[in-house]
């Protein structure tokens, strides 16, 4: 006799924000399409379990200069001629697959001399050209450098939303308010801590920043790497968020890309044991698997390098999503 069996569903009291990143004609703006993210009322595709209304979205990472050999050569070979030129990159990364542009700005020039907020102001207004896509800039991480180059790439874009970072506790007042005045986004940028990361909202939210225009950037690490303790982190913002907590309701953004290819085994191509593998395909293993366990554990935005990466996250994603 068949027996009816009720399957338990796991109730949440808070839900994921929804943020908005880009800014169509329409809204004052530029771009061919917006991209939404958050909105989640459940953990990561446990759609039976609540709303997933928005899948997590790839960005991937444009450099104003080119790197050269800052970068392993499995990289500069997938991109090639295009990382000459910032237009170029942005359109092939567009091709690659991109949900988003992230304009990552540097120390220096194209002529190796310090960057300015004209060169990084040229910088976007080039991407802005090239892309429809919505966009990030992310700054170098030198507080002074970037007080001047992001407040003048936030004027550069008046009207596109833009997503300006990383917000830090040593320079986030000067960043939010270029947010506030242009009508821009911030990243909130902390060490692996989920109360630092509650604290650093609360202070750019007391500036007058929505909470709307606000997304985390809890920092992680790469496979093997600190990923464990950084994906332990994601995951007790995204419950305590869900458990109702306002200060932790913020999509987050992480940065797999980066944090994989210094990793020994992305960057080593010789000197290494031969059940290594191929050096490529050891690398972007690395940074898909990498970013792969981000979106599980999290993240809403993914800042990629690698466009075969790009390709197996979406699918996996696409598949995720349709389950």
């Amino acid at each position: 006799m068949p027996v009816n069996v009720e399957i338990p569903i796991e109730k949440w009291s808070g839900s994921i924000r929804t943020i908005t990143l880009g800014a169509t004609a329409a809204e004052g703006g530029t771009r061919s399409r917006v991209v939404a993210v958050g909105g989640q009322t459940t953990l990561p595709f446990l759609g039976f379990d609540g709303k997933v209304p928005n899948r997590p979205v790839v960005a991937v990472e444009v450099r104003a200069v080119n790197p050269g050999e800052e970068w392993p050569e499995p990289l500069t070979k997938a991109w090639g001629a295009a990382m000459g030129d910032v237009a170029a990159w942005a359109k092939a990364a567009e091709a690659a697959g991109a949900d988003i542009i992230s304009l990552q700005l540097t120390t220096v020039d194209s002529a190796g001399k310090r960057m300015t907020a004209a060169a990084a102001r040229k910088a976007l207004r080039t991407v802005l050209n090239a892309t429809g896509l919505p966009v990030i800039v992310l700054g170098t991480g030198q507080a002074e450098l970037d007080n001047e180059i992001l407040v003048a790439c936030a004027e550069e874009g008046v009207g596109e939303r833009l997503v300006l970072g990383p917000c830090e506790d040593k320079n986030y007042r000067t960043i939010v308010a270029a947010a506030l005045a242009h009508g821009h986004l911030v990243t909130a940028k902390t060490p692996m801590d989920v109360n630092l990361s509650k604290q650093l909202s609360v202070l750019i939210h007391d500036m007058g920043l929505p909470m709307e225009r606000i997304v985390t950037d809890p920092t992680t690490g790469s496979l093997g790497y600190g990923i464990e303790y950084g994906y332990s982190v994601m995951e007790r913002l995204r419950l305590a968020g869900l458990q109702g907590d306002g200060m932790t309701q913020q999509p987050m953004i992480v940065t797999p890309g980066e944090e994989a290819w210094r990793a020994k085994e992305a960057r080593a191509g010789e000197g290494v044991p031969a059940t290594w593998g191929d050096w490529a395909s050891r690398a972007v293993n690395w940074e898909a698997m990498t970013a792969a366990a981000l979106v599980e554990s999290g993240a809403d935005i993914v800042v990629m390098r690698h466009p075969e990466a790009v390709a197996r996250v979406k699918k996996m994603i696409g598949e995720l999503m349709a389950a």
